[in-house]
């Protein structure tokens, strides 16, 4: 099996949708991505119904981690929120997402309860601080493939030297990836991709505050991955507002505009092959 740290060299970018719950995770599986990405945002919207605002705990996130890793084959890295509270609750974190599967978790340096990025009103913790998370996520971590990426979301409120300064110090503390959050135009990105050695990591957010570019524009750029957390979730989200209005105004399902899976295809693809493969060699006859 490859190592997931050999994906990362100059000139190639490993592209991760986000995933979200057992549908997604199903859906992007068979593609053939080399990593995929488990959104804090969507999971916690999926899973609990309310905002990703730091009301998901470890228990609840990690559950969602083994759950995925039980169903897809294509490794991916997972949102561990700010470790769920101090060093020790950091290190009981890594382990647990080692553990149920996950090939590597996302750590950021905002105070609790955390925000979602590129939204207003984020606040850091001190960089010393976060350095020693970083510190105990990779002497948690059983393996050195496992991947600890750093992100920083001290950009929007305390602009782009500190976040690069953060930057700094999180590659020196062992970070795998770091994620400078919300760079808002094509200058900062350069800025970010020529400050480090380190590798890069872009968060592709639809409408946020950072350009939405062309892989090959990443990649001169100089950034080794790009995850697109929220892409899934949000067609998804205009799918179902499509559905369930037309449903409300007509009462059927015949003028449904968007265009629906077939249901045999989508049940293969969530499994039921399997159990309909498992009832013939078991049926009596």
């Amino acid at each position: 099996m490859a190592l997931v740290k050999e994906l990362f060299k100059p000139g190639n970018l490993v592209t991760a949708p986000g995933i979200f719950d057992g549908i997604s995770a199903r859906m992007a599986d068979p593609f053939g991505f080399e990593l995929l990405y488990m959104t804090g945002y969507g999971t916690v919207a999926s899973y609990l119904g309310v905002p990703d605002a730091g009301i998901a705990s470890y228990a609840d996130m990690v559950g969602r981690v083994q759950m995925i890793a039980n169903v897809i084959k294509t490794p991916f890295i997972a949102d561990g929120d700010t470790g769920y509270g101090g060093l020790l609750n950091m290190h009981h974190t890594v382990k647990g997402y080692e553990a149920a599967g996950a090939a590597g978790i996302q750590i950021e340096d905002q105070e609790f309860p955390k925000k979602c990025g590129h939204t207003p009103g984020r606040k850091v913790i001190p960089l010393e601080d976060m350095v020693q998370k970083i510190e105990v996520a990779v002497e948690a971590r059983e393996s050195d493939n496992f991947l600890i990426v750093a992100r920083t979301d001290a950009r929007t409120s305390y602009g782009l030297d500190e976040a690069l300064r953060r930057g700094e110090g999180f590659a020196k503390a062992g970070a795998d990836i770091l994620f400078i959050e919300s760079p808002e135009s094509h200058e900062e990105m350069e800025k970010i991709c020529s400050s480090f050695d380190t590798p890069l990591l872009v968060n592709v957010v639809d409408g946020g505050s950072t350009p939405v570019l062309s892989k090959q524009d990443y990649i001169d750029l100089g950034y080794q991955i790009a995850i697109y957390p929220g892409t899934g979730f949000m067609a998804t989200a205009q799918a179902l507002h499509s559905v369930y209005g037309t449903i409300k105004e007509t009462g059927s399902s015949v003028d449904v505009e968007v265009p629906l899976r077939d249901f045999m295809t989508f049940s293969e693809e969530m499994g039921f092959k399997e159990v309909w493969d498992f009832d013939k060699k078991h049926a009596r006859s």
